[in-house]
C-alpha cells in the first residue's frame, strides 16, 4: 500500500526549498525532524477539504477499515466526537437536540453537549467505569421515547476492557432508526480481529490510531459505515473542520499515512498471533491467584484488592520494576499491549506480576454508582460563573465542571447536576478534593426529570 503523504513530505524536503512560509523553524531545528514539518504548501492537499494526497490516504484507510469513508483527525478522537454529534444533530433537522448514551462517556462528550447545546438521557449500567448497557435496556428506553432521540452514544471498548455487545445494539438502532455512534477510541486494532463497530453495524464510530497503532499522539480516524445515513459521509469533513484547527500536524498526518502500509504489511496476522499468547498470559495470571476483567484482547486489567492490594499499590510495584501502566484507581490496575512489543514484555510482565507476594484480599468496594438531580443543562451550567470549591463544601452545590469524576474522565457527576451525598463519597473514594461549582443563586430548582418516555 503506497503511503502518498510521507512521500510527498520527503520528496519535499529532499528538494531543499527555500522555505518563505510556515512553520517558523523553516525545516531546521534540534528536534530533528523539523524538515518532515510542513504546512499546507502546494500539493500537500488540505485537511478536511481532501482532495489529493491526504484524500488518497484516506481512501486507503477506508479500504483497510471496510468503511464508506475514514477521515483524519490530527486531534484526536475529541474532534471526531464532537463531529459525531454534530452530524446526528444534522440528521435530526431540528426536531431534537437529545441524545442516549451511557454514562461512562469520556468528558468531550460533555464539553461537546455545552457546545451544540444537546440535552443527553444517561445509560445507566452497574457500576461507576464500565457501565455496559445491554441490548434489552437500550430497547426499552427507546420504546418508551415521545420522541426518538438523535443518536445513540455508546463507548466500547472501555477502560478496563469491556467490549459492549454491538451487534445487538446497532440491531436495536436500526429497528428504531436511530443512528449508533461509538466511542471506539481503545479499538483500533478490533478491526484486524473482526471486532470494530462499524463491521459489527455502527453508523458511526472514532478510534484514537495513537492508542494502540504506531501513531503519534492525537492521530485518530473517524469512520462512516456503509451502511450509515448518506449525509454522514457526504458532511463529514464538514463537520470535523468546524471544530478543528487551521493548522493540523503534517507529523501527525504522516504517521496516519505510515500505518496503513503497516497494517497491510501483514498486521493481522502479528496481531492474531500476538493476542493467542497475550490469551495465555493472562490465564497464567489468572492461575497464580489474580483476577482479571475485561474482554478486550490487548489490554490486561487486574481486580487489585483480590490480591491483597489497590491499583495503585500494584502500579507502584511495577514502577519499582521500571515498567509504567496505562490506568490505576483504588481498585484496578490496566495495562495495555501491542504485538511489536512480542514475547519479551509479556514473559516480563509475567515475571514481575508474579513475583509480587500475594496477601490477604482488601474486602473495601466502590461506593455505588451515583444519580444526582439534573437542575441546569450542561451547556447552560457550563456557561454560568463559577468558582473552585473544596468538595467538603460542595453538598448542594451545582457542578460547573465539564465533568468530576475517577480517572479516566467518566463522570460521578455532570456539569448541572446537583452535588449530593453520593456524589461526594464517590469523590473521596476517588480522590477528587476540589471541584468547580456554579455561582449561588436564589431560586435555582431542578429541571422537571425528562426521561425518553
Amino acid at each position: 500500500m503506497n503511503t502518498p503523504i510521507c512521500d510527498f513530505v520527503r520528496r519535499y524536503g529532499e528538494s531543499a526549498p527555500l522555505r518563505l512560509h510556515m512553520p517558523g523553524h523553516k525545516g531546521r531545528g534540534p528536534l530533528g525532524i523539523e524538515a518532515l514539518d510542513i504546512t499546507e504548501v502546494s500539493g500537500a492537499d488540505v485537511l478536511y477539504h481532501a482532495s489529493g494526497i491526504i484524500r488518497e490516504s484516506e481512501e486507503n484507510a477506508a479500504a483497510l477499515f471496510g468503511t464508506a469513508r475514514t477521515l483524519y483527525s490530527a486531534e484526536g478522537s475529541s474532534l471526531c466526537i464532537r463531529a459525531m454529534l454534530y452530524l446526528a444533530l444534522l440528521r435530526a433537522e431540528g426536531r431534537t437536540r437529545r441524545i442516549l448514551a451511557g454514562r461512562n462517556a469520556h468528558r468531550t462528550l460533555m464539553t461537546a453537549a455545552a457546545l451544540l447545546d444537546l440535552d443527553v438521557q444517561w445509560l445507566y449500567g452497574s457500576d461507576l467505569i464500565s457501565c455496559p448497557v445491554p441490548a434489552l435496556a437500550l430497547e426499552t428506553a427507546l420504546a418508551g421515547c415521545r420522541e426518538l432521540p438523535a443518536a445513540v452514544f455508546i463507548t466500547s471498548p472501555d477502560y478496563l476492557g469491556h467490549t459492549a455487545d454491538i451487534a445487538a445494539l446497532s440491531a436495536v438502532c436500526r429497528r428504531f432508526r436511530v443512528p449508533l455512534l461509538v466511542d471506539n477510541a481503545h479499538g483500533a486494532y478490533l478491526q484486524f480481529l473482526d471486532r470494530h463497530p462499524i463491521a459489527l453495524g455502527a453508523d458511526l464510530a472514532c478510534d484514537s490510531a495513537h492508542k494502540t497503532l504506531p501513531v503519534l499522539t492525537g492521530g485518530a480516524y473517524l469512520h462512516v459505515g456503509k451502511q450509515a445515513p448518506a449525509l454522514f459521509g457526504d458532511q463529514a469533513e464538514r463537520a470535523l473542520a468546524l471544530f478543528a484547527s487551521t493548522s493540523p500536524s503534517y507529523l501527525i498526518l504522516q504517521s496516519l499515512d505510515a500505518c496503513n502500509a503497516y497494517l497491510a504489511g501483514g498486521y493481522r496476522q502479528r496481531l492474531a498471533a500476538f493476542a493467542q499468547k497475550t490469551a495465555a498470559l493472562k490465564d497464567a495470571l489468572a492461575a497464580h491467584g489474580y483476577v482479571l476483567m475485561g474482554d478486550e484482547p490487548l489490554k490486561i486489567t487486574l481486580s487489585a484488592k483480590a490480591y491483597g492490594y489497590t491499583g495503585h499499590q500494584l502500579h507502584d510495584e511495577l514502577r519499582r520494576r521500571n515498567m509504567e501502566c496505562e490506568f490505576s484507581d483504588p481498585d484496578f490496575l490496566t495495562m495495555m499491549l501491542t504485538p511489536d512489543q512480542g514475547e519479551e514484555t509479556l514473559e516480563r510482565l509475567y515475571d514481575a506480576l508474579t513475583a509480587i507476594p500475594r496477601r490477604a484480599p482488601l474486602r473495601d468496594t466502590p461506593p455505588a454508582m451515583p444519580r444526582p438531580q439534573r437542575v441546569m443543562s450542561i451547556r447552560q451550567a457550563m456557561m454560568s460563573p463559577c468558582r473552585e470549591i473544596p468538595i467538603a463544601d460542595s453538598l448542594g452545590r451545582v457542578l460547573a465542571d465539564a465533568y468530576a469524576g475517577c480517572p479516566p474522565a467518566v463522570p460521578l457527576a455532570v456539569c448541572g447536576e446537583r452535588i449530593d451525598e453520593a456524589v461526594i463519597r464517590c469523590f473521596r473514594y476517588y480522590g477528587v478534593d476540589r471541584c468547580f461549582a456554579v455561582e449561588e443563586e436564589d431560586g435555582v430548582s431542578a429541571l422537571p426529570d425528562r426521561p425518553c418516555r
